[in-house]
């Protein structure tokens, strides 16, 4: 049943992708929403401001960088054969891996040798030209299909909860944990994204600047791609510093040498670096601190499942999970694993020690029934 959920997510992301991408804006924009029902403020007026500044915000900054992409997609095909002669020469240097040599047979003029580097490159870009206008397409039905679906939770936030706490067995405690895990999972969402998102606003800021210092072209585009990319842990930077790299080939710093090639993809690795290790930490906090393994795991999953929406969407929906695991006892060694620590661990000398064994109230004793001493007998003071 597990392997068959997991695959018909993979099928159904065109329905469950939006649902989910609007939960996480919810859980994100509905603590303003009350507050200025708090204040008198219907809930479809305020969910139609919200969710207009949002939409406003988006078709902004897609503008503003619309001119600068439309620059590079004009000079793909120019810069794409500018970049493959320089490292043609960089290839010809390591011996066996060098471009195919032109052969020249008397009488006959020279053929033009066959590399298959280029060719390959080649016949990928009509597919790769396809596969975005179709990726467009689809992007544009999903955003309006989140963007509609958003304000509806938005503006029934409160009608919905109180439906889904009202179908629960009239038992206060059961209504009363799940409504705390529920707000809980929202406070800790809506902190984790807005705490991310004024960390990647300022990286993409001093990306771009730092960008314009080392002469790369188009430094604003550079910087909101650093800032979105930030949002995927692990794969986002990787995928940078790629797009980097292929950038400096493809610009006038490819003529400047290896140093001033490499400068942009080193001077964003650095920037990182003290982004993840010190800025990071110290804004988020123990509070949402992850396990890094399990972060790691659950951005390949959701990746995989979902492609780049699903690696954005991994860390809040391990939050939740998280938030979920603490509030139930079967499911509180779950929580155990995806909680970031910076306790050090005991040796393993110790916890196989007879006193380190911790006592299991729950578990029937078996050996005290049959005449002999317990466990918790024996190391009973």
């Amino acid at each position: 049943m597990l392997i068959a959920l997991v695959f018909l997510l993979k099928e159904a992301s065109a329905i469950v992708l939006p649902v989910l991408v609007a939960l996480i804006l919810t859980f994100v924009l509905a603590p303003a929403v009350r507050r200025m029902r708090n204040h008198g403020i219907p809930e479809a007026v305020s969910a139609a401001m919200l969710v207009t500044t949002v939409v406003g915000c988006t078709v902004l900054s897609v503008a503003l960088l619309a001119e600068p992409v439309a620059q590079w997609w004009q000079r793909a095909p120019a810069a794409v054969t500018q970049a493959l002669n320089r490292v043609d020469r960089w290839r010809a240097a390591i011996p066996g891996f060098g471009p195919p040599v032109e052969r020249r047979v008397a009488g006959r003029s020279p053929t033009p040798p066959s590399d298959p580097v280029r060719e390959r490159l080649a016949s990928e870009s009509v597919a790769l030209t396809a596969q975005v206008v179709g990726g467009g397409v689809k992007f544009l039905v999903s955003a309006a299909a989140t963007t509609i679906l958003l304000y509806f939770l938005l503006a029934s936030e409160h009608w919905v909860l109180s439906r889904c706490i009202e179908l629960l067995p009239h038992r206060p405690r059961l209504r009363a944990m799940v409504l705390g895990g529920l707000r809980a999972a929202q406070r800790d969402i809506s902190r984790y994204v807005v705490s991310v998102s004024a960390i990647n606003l300022a990286m993409g800021v001093i990306v771009g600047g730092t960008m314009w210092l080392v002469d790369l072209p188009n430094p604003g585009l550079w910087g909101t791609l650093a800032g979105l990319l930030n949002f995927i842990p692990y794969l986002g930077p990787l995928i940078m510093s790629g797009l980097l790299l292929a950038a400096s080939l493809a610009s006038s710093l490819g003529d400047a040498g290896f140093a001033a090639v490499v400068a942009p993809v080193a001077a964003y690795l650095c920037i990182h670096a003290i982004e993840s290790n010190f800025v990071t930490p110290m804004v988020v906090g123990k509070r949402l601190s992850m396990n890094p393994l399990s972060v790691l795991l659950s951005v390949m999953f959701w990746g995989w499942l979902w492609g780049v929406a699903g690696a954005v969407l991994a860390v809040p929906l391990l939050i939740c999970l998280r938030s979920i695991s603490q509030r139930n006892r079967r499911m509180r060694p779950v929580a155990v694993y995806l909680r970031g620590s910076d306790r050090p661990c005991p040796p393993l000398s110790t916890l196989l020690r007879p006193e380190a064994a911790p006592a299991l109230p729950d578990i029937p004793d078996v050996a005290g029934a049959a005449g002999r001493p317990s466990s918790l007998e024996q190391h009973r003071p």
